[in-house]
């Protein structure tokens, strides 16, 4: 049985359908949203070899006029000249404005695929089909949209909302573990936010590492509840002017370790996982979280098997400068999401750089 979200917002809504065996029925699902003939999708050799035919054959059966333009994947290839890419494709097979961009992969796929239909044509209709467990809960909805510049990670995008977000959970079957585990980071994310049942029900969970360890239906309720969770607050924050920064818990450094990396050693769940850890710890040092709560977070963490701690290659200063290019950086200050309590976290500005950087040492010397 399918599960239906409304995203409604003052200019935009659309619905998110979760349906376990459905992907065949995509091109049903599009027939009601009046688009037009054309629809470009957008995948990776590896995605498009597991599902472009079903996806193919689904959108066809149903009139659709359907062409393909594949990405190599991995966050390296998350640049403009993809982008530039797209546009020629789109060129070739003279895309209208009635047009369709449709994103058949994870989170990097769905961000490239919404920047380049937000841009061509001055907009074109846009659709994600999302197939990491990441991108179900939370690349794929909410209208972020962007690529990343050398110097950080998405600096350029636009907010641009999708027309609808098709999720079939039984696509994790073939995600490597793990890109899976990367994706449970996101969910933890949601427990600690906003969801402090979904926190307990991962609590009650004996692991979070790999899909055969989690019940199907277990997996639904997560990627529902994590879904419902980003909706509440995009609902109320569509271009991030407020509510809609927590959502970035984790990300604060996340983003910075990604960036010295060169995108190339951690993946975005990894080091959102790291993030939080540390988000948690600079809590407990302000007096604003306890140590029980910060390891019934890090105990999640280490449930899904993602890293509690940072390669001592990094210098933390360096981060700290990684930091200051941010795009939450306010008046120049770098602006942290912090737990306060599970399902509750604080924005805040006023943090002294050196408990960054103690935290960042400690996080260093913990293996």
């Amino acid at each position: 049985m399918s599960s239906v979200i409304p995203v409604t917002l003052p200019h935009t809504s659309y619905k998110i359908i979760i349906d376990a065996n459905a992907l065949e029925s995509l091109g049903q699902q599009l027939t009601s949203l009046q688009l037009g003939q054309k629809i470009l999708v957008i995948s990776n050799a590896e995605i498009f070899n597991y599902y472009g035919e079903t996806v193919i054959n689904s959108l066809t059966q149903m009139g659709f006029e359907v062409f393909s333009h594949l990405i190599p994947a991995g966050e390296t290839y998350k640049t403009l000249d993809s982008i530039s890419q797209i546009y020629d494709t789109a060129l070739k097979h003279r895309l209208e404005r009635s047009s369709t961009l449709l994103a058949l992969g994870g989170g990097v796929i769905g961000d490239m695929t919404g920047f380049a239909a937000a841009t061509w044509l001055r907009g074109i209709n846009f659709i994600q089909v999302p197939t990491s467990l990441l991108a179900m809960v939370d690349a794929s909805i909410g209208g972020k949209t962007g690529v990343n510049h050398p110097q950080g990670k998405n600096l350029i995008g636009a907010f641009y909302q999708p027309r609808l977000v098709f999720i079939d959970p039984i696509v994790l079957k073939t995600l490597p573990l793990r890109e899976f585990r990367a994706g449970m980071a996101e969910v933890i994310k949601y427990g600690v936010i906003w969801n402090p049942n979904l926190f307990k029900q991962l609590e009650t969970a004996e692991k979070l590492d790999s899909l055969d360890n989690i019940d199907s239906e277990i997996i639904k309720e997560i990627i529902t509840q994590s879904c419902q969770a980003k909706v509440d607050v995009v609902s109320q924050d569509e271009k991030e002017v407020g509510l809609r920064a927590i959502l970035n818990y984790g990300h604060t450094i996340g983003h910075a370790i990604e960036s010295l990396t060169g995108y190339r050693e951690i993946n975005h769940g990894e080091a959102v996982a790291v993030g939080m850890v540390a988000a948690g710890k600079i809590a407990v040092k302000l007096g604003m979280w306890t140590e029980e709560m910060t390891t019934r977070q890090d105990n999640l963490i280490q449930k899904a098997s993602l890293p509690l701690t940072i390669n001592d290659t990094l210098n933390p200063q360096d981060i700290l400068e990684i930091l200051q290019l941010d795009k939450k950086v306010k008046a120049g200050k770098v602006r942290f999401i912090l737990p306060t309590d599970i399902g509750q976290v604080k924005i805040t500005e006023n943090i002294p750089p050196q408990v960054i950087i103690t935290v960042l040492e400690e996080m260093m010397k913990i293996k």
